[in-house]
């Protein structure tokens, strides 16, 4: 009678797991069905447009030398009138120019110089131009020459006083070039899904890229390209 009771029980057991095996590979047939009908295409879309700056910021550095610090600031003083007659005169108005405190270098102070200086005071002053007329700014750099007629050098190659040129109306362009941009994503998309036999359905994901904006060239910094690249998953169909 036990022994009887002890197949039953096997046997129902048995049925059991050959039940759920089969319902595994009715599960596992169904996900691997469903995901074969998911079938998409990634694509990238570009879109780049030269611009103009629309702000540029000018500093004008220039310097003396000496060993009176009174004198010093007495010609810098005198130089700085020179030049900012200069800028007013040539257009720009007292809202576009700045000041800052001069920057003085005691030589005898600095441990690397030599005993030879001549002189023990270097004084460096800056006026900076911050304005949105771009083209005449740039004329100005172009005549700045004119300052050495006055005895005025303004001097460059300091990285902390360079030109930059700023274009500032991104969100002006943003929307035609995203636009753009997804225009050529879905051209590619559907050169894909005709090459491959299939109908391009509608949109999965979509991933806009952040913008750059770099100089056009290291010649014309005052030209800009704007760059942008958006991702899209679009469905395929039969």
């Amino acid at each position: 009678m036990e022994t009887k009771r002890n197949i039953r029980t096997a046997g129902a057991g048995l049925f059991v797991a050959l039940g759920l095996f089969a319902l595994g590979l009715t599960l596992r047939s169904a996900i691997i069905d469903f995901k074969s009908t998911e079938r998409v295409v990634s694509v990238k879309g570009l879109s780049e447009k030269e611009v103009d700056a629309d702000k540029v910021i000018w500093p004008l550095m220039y310097k003396e030398i000496g060993n009176d610090l009174s004198a010093i600031y007495q010609q810098l003083e005198i130089k700085q009138s020179k030049i900012i007659e200069f800028l007013k005169t040539n257009g720009l108005t007292d809202e576009e120019i700045s000041l800052t405190a001069p920057e003085i270098i005691d030589l005898q102070a600095e441990r690397y110089q030599s005993d030879r200086t001549p002189y023990r005071y270097n004084v460096t002053a800056v006026i900076t131009v911050t304005s949105n007329q771009v083209e005449r700014v740039r004329n100005l750099i172009l005549r700045q020459t004119d300052l050495l007629k006055h005895d005025i050098a303004i001097t460059s190659g300091d990285y902390r006083y360079s030109t930059q040129y700023l274009f500032t109306k991104l969100n002006e362009v943003k929307p035609t070039m995203i636009e753009e941009a997804t225009k050529n994503a879905r051209e590619a998309a559907n050169k894909f899904a005709h090459d491959s036999g299939s109908d391009l359905g509608k949109i999965k994901t979509a991933y806009q890229g952040q913008f750059s904006i770099n100089d056009r060239d290291a010649n014309t910094p005052h030209i800009k390209t704007v760059r942008v690249v958006t991702t899209i998953e679009y469905y395929l169909k039969d």
